[in-house]
């Protein structure tokens, strides 16, 4: 069960990134609606915020990609170097996706509402990161990996976020966009780590990784 639970975390994590390489590397990013619509909305401020998009979206699709070899037992044991290297790489993404989505979150769409809940997302990214760090460093294992599978599970809003919205598209449609946004910047990430934490309590969460 947990091989299927890290293929199918794995698999997901590759369509989202293939998705957005391909909608804003290939197809270019001004067929993005959204993206246009902000670039409208916000004038010649539009470029800072242009710049931090991609800014985060590659740190988000690179820590998306690394998180699942990170969290597996096998990787470690057979690539400790690669992992330990992995490791900084993930993090040091982590933290330029997090200080960027910060930022982002200020404009999000849907006001107040999704702006806290965007904005918070990159705060406990930015903290669990930070903590999983600090843990490593004083040689605390344990609590490492609880925290880096902590940091994954918001890592993961980017693929829950793709989820959710054409799901609320096709029952609420379009019109209601606004207010399914709201809803959404809490939904991509806080049943994520209700989920983890639910796991590491039933399973008693022992040393052993996945």
């Amino acid at each position: 069960m947990k091989r299927l639970g890290w293929w199918g975390i794995f698999l997901l994590a590759v369509v989202i990134c293939s998705y957005v390489l391909l909608q804003y590397g290939f197809f270019g990013s001004e067929t993005s609606g959204f993206i246009s619509d902000k670039i409208e909305q916000y004038g010649p401020q539009s470029k800072m915020w242009y710049v931090l998009l991609f800014v985060h979206v590659f740190g988000s699709l690179c820590s998306l990609l690394l998180g699942p070899f990170l969290l597996s037992e096998r990787f470690r044991k057979r690539n400790i170097y690669v992992h330990k290297m992995m490791g900084k790489v993930y993090l040091l993404s982590v933290f330029i996706g997090g200080i960027s989505g910060l930022f982002l979150a200020f404009y999000a769409t849907g006001g107040l509402i999704a702006q806290l809940g965007f904005g918070l997302l990159s705060v406990s990214w930015l903290l669990s990161g930070l903590i999983a760090l600090k843990m490593i460093k004083e040689q605390k294992i344990h609590l490492h990996r609880k925290w880096m599978i902590r940091n994954y599970a918001l890592t993961f809003a980017a693929v829950m976020l793709r989820i959710w919205l054409p799901i609320f598209i096709l029952i609420l449609g379009e019109a209601s966009f606004h207010n399914s946004y709201q809803i959404i910047s809490w939904l991509c990430w806080v049943p994520n780590l209700i989920v983890v934490e639910l796991v590491m309590r039933t399973q008693s969460f022992q040393q052993k990784p996945l």
